[in-house]
């Protein structure tokens, strides 16, 4: 049976990181999942209450620059999207890189086989930037999404903190992304589970 779920993604969160590169890993792995990657904006979820949207001073924000490339290559690059979006997350997380910085983002984007320039361009048309608030407005209004990454199934929309990644198993990934997916599913009357401290 596939899975189909929608799951929000800000490049600058760890918890982010860790799920999607579950989801990466299972699909890579051949997870029989229909997934739709939907981006949000953690600059736009911390303006205060009438305060000046990001979305109309994009150029006070320069995190949304990487959130902005991965709109870009999911949309007019979809096949090459799963690497960037990879590339995106391990260069913030694992190699501690300012993806604020514009020249970073494109050498980011060039490792992982695009043409930087042409991402950089359809970012310069404005047209991602238009898909990033239409999409980060619908997350808040309709799902009432606050953070990254949430699963959204349907009319359900969870927020979710894994503490490890993969570590090389998909199969862990495979399991932990579904058991995700059943939980929301299957469970609706659990809301919180948390742990009062983490384990070794």
């Amino acid at each position: 049976m596939t899975r189909s779920f929608s799951v929000t993604w800000d490049y600058r969160c760890p918890f982010a990181r860790i799920g999607h590169e579950h989801i990466l890993a299972g699909l890579a792995a051949g997870a029989d999942w229909d997934v739709r990657f939907a981006p949000f904006s953690l600059d736009q979820a911390h303006v205060s209450e009438g305060g000046t949207s990001v979305f109309d001073e994009p150029d006070r924000h320069p995190g949304l620059i990487a959130n902005l490339a991965g709109v870009a290559v999911r949309d007019c690059w979809p096949d090459q999207f799963t690497a960037a979006h990879g590339a995106l997350f391990h260069a913030r997380h694992a190699e501690s890189l300012d993806l604020r910085d514009r020249s970073i983002v494109a050498e980011v984007l060039n490792g992982a086989g695009l043409d930087a320039g042409a991402v950089l361009a359809e970012v310069d048309s404005g047209r991602p930037l238009e898909t990033l608030e239409r999409e980060h407005t619908e997350a808040v209004e309709r799902w009432q999404v606050w953070g990254v990454p949430t699963f959204i199934v349907g009319e359900s929309a969870v927020f979710v903190r894994l503490m490890k990644g993969p570590d090389g198993d998909p199969s862990r990934s495979v399991a932990a992304v579904e058991r995700i997916y059943d939980q929301i599913t299957g469970w609706p009357e659990l809301n919180e589970f948390k742990h009062t401290s983490l384990s070794n």
